[in-house]
């Protein structure tokens, strides 16, 4: 085996499994990106996967692999700093075993991230929630799942992850009712439910009758839900609750837009960031300060505690004829 070979295999099963024990996603996500890369470079080399070695995958070769993921098979620039970051951990260990490789490595560790706009997030408001919530069929076993589920979802902002994850004995629903969930980075934390939530979910794991280690949402076959049948259900009530509520048209909503609804609902409601922070399992409060960006209303709010009341609105103009020059250039 050549010495790409070994180090790649020891990066995965010393560094991510044993040293760092990541999250099966995360060891998925970097399986993925380097087969990519392997597979790229050995068209590039013509060589079989291998028989590559490290000098190999040089600056050169990983900056044409990162310009084909977006070129060839149309990934965006979060999809594509992604890639790089698995790839520059690779590198970062493979430094550690090959000093030898130092130069190479270090200028494929320079390869900078892409930049990117940063779009508002998208939330639905009150009234969407409620359409979307009215849309499944309750009168059915898959309706009454789908109604719970998305009940839960829009009210505590778990990861779609999170929600299959989900098993009975973790919805406690008496004082001090909450759900239980382990979430992105290995972190446990609870999230308190609201009363009507608490009957909805009472009334599903009477129905569920499920052992407490088995899964909270299920298919009819009795298995876990997948998060491709999430956003896949979830379109389905889209376009049903879009008739009743039109503005719902104009939205992409996905799993992950009902936990930005939670986290608005919490910041319109005068919640600090910080404890919206805790509720979404945020590694750092910094990344909760989108929703205040997205926020017209508190905007809205700050303005006009900032305008005197007594001020007429309009434009200044100088009196001054020189000034007045100066101002309409």
């Amino acid at each position: 085996m050549t010495a790409l070979a070994i180090t790649l295999q020891a990066f995965f099963t010393d560094r991510l499994v044993r040293q760092r024990q990541v999250s099966p996603n995360t060891l998925a996500a970097y399986r993925d990106t380097l087969r990519l890369l392997l597979v790229f470079a050995a068209d590039k080399k013509g060589k079989e996967p291998f028989r590559l070695e490290i000098d190999d995958l040089d600056a050169p070769l990983i900056g044409a692999f990162l310009d084909d993921l977006q070129e060839r098979r149309k990934n965006g620039a979060r999809t594509r700093n992604a890639r790089l970051a698995a790839i520059r951990s690779l590198f970062r260990y493979a430094a550690l075993r090959h000093p030898d490789r130092s130069a190479l490595i270090e200028r494929v560790l320079a390869i900078p991230p892409k930049r990117f706009d940063r779009r508002l997030v998208t939330f639905l408001t009150e009234p969407e929630i409620a359409a979307l919530l009215a849309a499944p069929d309750t009168t059915t076993w898959t309706g009454r799942r789908d109604h719970a589920l998305f009940s839960l979802a829009a009210q505590t902002g778990l990861r779609a992850s999170e929600l299959i994850g989900l098993h009975c004995a973790d919805a406690h629903l008496g004082a001090g009712a909450h759900v239980s969930c382990r979430g992105k980075g290995r972190k446990e934390r609870i999230t308190p439910l609201t009363s009507g939530v608490v009957v909805t979910l009472r009334g599903w794991l009477t129905e569920r009758a499920g052992q407490p280690e088995a899964p909270l949402f299920v298919t009819c076959s009795g298995k876990a839900l997948s998060r491709d049948a999430l956003e896949h259900r979830l379109a389905k009530y889209m376009q049903i609750a879009s008739k009743a509520c039109p503005t719902l048209t104009q939205k992409s909503v996905t799993m992950h837009v009902l936990r930005h609804s939670a986290a608005m609902r919490l910041l319109q409601a005068g919640v600090d960031t910080s404890v919206i922070a805790l509720w979404l399992g945020h590694e750092s409060v910094e990344t909760t300060q989108i929703y205040l960006h997205a926020d017209l209303t508190i905007k809205e709010r700050a303005l006009a505690r900032t305008t005197p009341a007594d001020t007429k609105p309009g434009r200044f103009h100088p009196t001054d004829k020189l000034l007045a020059f100066l101002e309409a250039l």
